[in-house]
């Protein structure tokens, strides 16, 4: 019986490594508030273009469990809203398993930034998020760090002020969605300053 289980993991840490791109390209996105929208000014959005290799039935099911063994969970699938909205007590990551879409991030009037299968979108607490157009049947799961818990706002000025208390207070993610504990976003968030 230990055999087989070995032989299972093994299997499945293989079939898991062989379908992430171990050097994607991330861009990194500094965001400032934006009217009502608080995004996080510390934090930038992380995008790991094409960090996913997806083939198979079932390409959501290989994020979702990447995700889950980086202790990122709580995930869901779906689409992203078509109207601006943000978590002030959670960060969030949007892996994308199928199709493409324009999404604007930072809330009204920022450019809108294409994401397609095979991307990781990493949100900081606050950002602003919309999806603008889609296309070839886009999809994406989402999950949250930690066992974060995140609510929903509008940037409706009655949200603000408890929004900005609120994104100060979440916590950094103890692993990369991808990577685990030795991951970019370490870095890239600067955790030895947090």
């Amino acid at each position: 019986m230990k055999t087989i289980f070995c032989i299972v993991f093994i299997l499945t840490y293989n079939i898991m490594g062989a379908q992430i791109n171990q050097e994607p390209q991330i861009v990194v996105l500094p965001l400032k508030e934006n009217g009502f929208f608080p995004n996080n000014e510390t934090l930038p959005v992380l995008i790991y273009k094409q960090i996913f290799i997806l083939e198979g039935s079932d390409p959501a099911g290989i994020i979702e469990k990447l995700l889950m063994k980086n202790n990122w969970g709580g995930s869901w699938r779906n689409g992203i809203y078509d109207y601006h909205h943000y978590h002030s007590t959670a960060h969030e990551v949007l892996g994308v398993y199928s199709g493409w879409a324009e999404v604007e991030l930072g809330g009204p009037g920022m450019n809108p930034l294409k994401i397609e299968k095979g991307d990781l979108v990493v949100l900081p607490a606050g950002t602003a998020h919309k999806r603008r157009k889609s296309g070839d049947g886009f999809a994406v799961v989402g999950a949250y760090p930690d066992k974060q818990k995140y609510d929903m706002n509008y940037g409706k000025e009655d949200e603000y002020e408890i929004s900005k208390v609120n994104i100060q207070k979440v916590p950094l993610p103890a692993n990369d969605p991808v990577f685990g504990k030795n991951g970019e976003i370490k870095s890239l968030w600067n955790y030895r300053n947090q």
